[in-house]
Parts: C-alpha cells; sequence; structure tokens
C-alpha cells in the first residue's frame, strides 16, 4: 500500500506553506515523505520536490501558445486536463514502492475541487495506483472568523468532499497569525455546535430576518450529520502540527501494516 495526502483550498489558503512546513517538521523527526507539486501555475516553493508537474506543461506554456488564447484560469484548468489525459506519465514519474508516503500540492483554482471532475479523476487513478488517499483541504482562519463566512468556509470544504469523495481533513490555515482574541474566537467556534455558531452571529437587520431560517437550516444539517468539521493549525506550535499529522495517518490507516517493534528486547524484559 501507498499514501498519500492531496493538499487542496482556494488560492491564498496557504497550501504551499503547509508543505513546506510537513517537509521540514518529518525531516527534523527522520520521517520520510516525498513532495510533488500539482499545481501548474507555481511560482516558486520552499521545499524539495520529487515531481513537478511543470516538466509535463505549465500555465505559461499555454498561455504563451497563440491557437489557444486563453487567461490564466482557462490555463490552469487546460493544464488540468492535460495532466489527466497523461496519467501514465504521472504513474512513471512517481514511481511509487510500497509504504511510500506522498503529500500532493495541488492547484488553488476552487472550481477543479467544486465542480469539475479533474481532481476526481486523479484521485480514481491514485486509488487504481493502490494508494490510501486523504484530501487535506485548508481554508485560511482569516476568512472564517464571523459565523456567516464560518457556514460559508463548511460548505465550501463539503462541496470539494462530495465533488471528490476522498476521506476529507479539513484545516484552518494561519492561526499563528491571529491575535489573542482571535485565536480564542476561533477555539469558541470550533467547540461550539454549528447552529450555536449561527446565533452567535445573529443581528437585527431586515435581511438577516429574511434568511436566518435557510442558514439555520444549512447549519443544523452540518451540525445533525457531523459532516464538516475543522483543525486549527499553528505551524510554529510542534504540537499542533504533531496533531494534525496523526490526524491525517489516523485517515489513511498509514502505519498499521508496518512491522511493530518489540518495545522491550530480549535482554530487557521486564519479567525478567
Amino acid at each position: 500500500m501507498k499514501y498519500g495526502q492531496l493538499v487542496m483550498g482556494p488560492a491564498g489558503s496557504g497550501k504551499s506553506t503547509y508543505c513546506s512546513v510537513i517537509s521540514n517538521h518529518c525531516q527534523t523527526i527522520g520521517r520520510q515523505v516525498r513532495m510533488v507539486n500539482l499545481d501548474p501555475a507555481a511560482e516558486a516553493f520552499n521545499y524539495p520536490t520529487v515531481l513537478d508537474v511543470r516538466e509535463l506543461i505549465s500555465v505559461n506554456d499555454v498561455q504563451e501558445d497563440e491557437e489557444l488564447v486563453l487567461g490564466p484560469n482557462g490555463a490552469l484548468v487546460f493544464c488540468m486536463e492535460y495532466l489527466v489525459k497523461n496519467l501514465t506519465w504521472l504513474r512513471d514519474e512517481l514511481d511509487p514502492a510500497e509504504d511510500d508516503y506522498f503529500i500532493f500540492d495541488c492547484p488553488g483554482q476552487i472550481e477543479l475541487y467544486s465542480h469539475l471532475p479533474v481532481m476526481r479523476q486523479i484521485v480514481d487513478a491514485l486509488r487504481s495506483w493502490d494508494f490510501n488517499i486523504c484530501s487535506v483541504f485548508l481554508i485560511d482562519t482569516h476568512f472564517v472568523l464571523e459565523a456567516e463566512k464560518f457556514i460559508a468556509g463548511a460548505l465550501t470544504a463539503l462541496s470539494a468532499m462530495v465533488a471528490i469523495e476522498s476521506p476529507a481533513v479539513n484545516v484552518l490555515t494561519k492561526m499563528d497569525l491571529l491575535s489573542e482574541r482571535n485565536k480564542q474566537l476561533v477555539d469558541d467556534f470550533l467547540e461550539t455546535d454549528t447552529r450555536s455558531i449561527v446565533e452567535m452571529g445573529s443581528e437585527a437587520a431586515q435581511w438577516n430576518e429574511r434568511h436566518r431560517a435557510l442558514t439555520r437550516t444549512i447549519a443544523q444539517v452540518l451540525e445533525d450529520y457531523s459532516i464538516v468539521k475543522f483543525i486549527p493549525l499553528n505551524c510554529e506550535e510542534e504540537e499542533s502540527i504533531d496533531q494534525l499529522l496523526l490526524t491525517i495517518d489516523t485517515t489513511i490507516q498509514y502505519g498499521e501494516d508496518l512491522e511493530t517493534k518489540d518495545r522491550y528486547p530480549d535482554e530487557m524484559d521486564p519479567d525478567e
């Protein structure tokens, strides 16, 4: 079995930073992970890669093609669709071995996760190559500091979960950039049921009154089915990184088939 995280989320949510943090953390603790850039529009990143999709195709290549005449978003979609047509290249370049652990840094165009089939096709291909895959969906914490935005962020994550149909871990990034007051606000949100979050953000405006029933219903569905939960990530705290990595490893069942080491060697048997 091989293992993989697909790091997804809107532009600016911190995907490349997350990949860099996890790469450095694993290097520090002596754990091997293989980093892959799947973003054809990437300009730079601070982690070593075993594979870069720009070796196959890049947004700049597409935009320079005078016959295609595509803007940045159209060029990115074209690149990802081209990758899907060349999945044999991806498999050969990955050259995965048993128990290999990959982290895929994915593009930041939300349409790829919400209603285009591209990422689902990539996930299906990885599964067919004997991968256990988890989608790690990132949302910038700054955009969920209000109740309405919190619900909107949950629905964004849910749309990706429904479209891709893979085990998912949803992460609130950039916790280390928040003030202490906002950190406490996020903690309160995470510890409170979703319906109560809506009530916390209630105002007496006429617009809110007219649409409050719909918002409450959405919040109730999210709460009743425990569909979307978030894990906060503070990149400056090793404990926060460890906890998130443990959650992801558990989700993809990483380590369950690894050989268990005897806690006490024969010469240190505690019963003797």
